[in-house]
């Protein structure tokens, strides 16, 4: 590997427009296309949804296990190319609840003061919604071809997962992933 794409992925990893971006696609897929968007529920929730998107290749386990009866694990798989699984968008960080970024706090601050997503708190839980400015920018970023194969990501994320509320879609990342608890908390994943 080049010491140039070795710059590039370490620029893309260290973008905050990227990651606000690829937040941005997953929270508009997730809202759902009534015209009222859909919250998301929890950080957490986020966190592990944004992990299969970042993670192709263990997107390709999920879909593996939660493959419709007598479907073969390469049908239930085959919307993931075989060239995509190895690569990673961004990096997490094994936590103690799982996968994690510490910037998320950070970008979904950001997305609210530039007026593209509000969070607010129902009882215990921390609500994330697109304002109508995310929405329309999300549907620009959508549009771009750039953004083709991630946004096609976020959609297969969302279907597969989107349903589960946090508690258990982090139990079914452990079973997906049970190499992951014996990560190291604080130390990079790496799958």
């Amino acid at each position: 590997m080049s010491l140039r794409i070795l710059k590039t992925a370490a620029a893309i990893e260290n973008s905050d427009e990227f990651n606000e971006a690829r937040l941005l696609l997953l929270l508009k897929v997730a809202a759902g296309r009534g015209k009222t968007p859909r919250p998301l529920e929890g950080i957490m929730k986020l966190a592990k949804m944004d992990f299969l998107l970042r993670y192709p290749n263990v997107l390709a386990r999920a879909l593996a296990e939660l493959k419709k009866p007598g479907e073969t694990a390469e049908a239930a798989t085959s919307g993931i190319p075989e060239e995509d699984r190895d690569t990673i968008e961004a990096r997490m960080i094994r936590f103690r609840f799982g996968p994690w970024d510490p910037r998320y706090r950070r970008w979904l601050s950001i997305l609210v003061a530039k007026q593209l997503a509000i969070v607010y708190r129902e009882g215990r839980t921390v609500k994330i919604q697109l304002t109508e400015a995310g929405k329309t920018l999300a549907g620009r970023l959508e549009a771009d071809n750039g953004f083709t194969a991630l946004v096609e990501r976020a959609k297969t994320v969302n279907g597969a997962v989107g349903h589960m509320p946090s508690t258990k879609l982090t139990s079914f990342v452990y079973k997906i992933v049970p190499e992951i608890i014996s990560m190291k908390w604080g130390n990079p994943i790496e799958l």
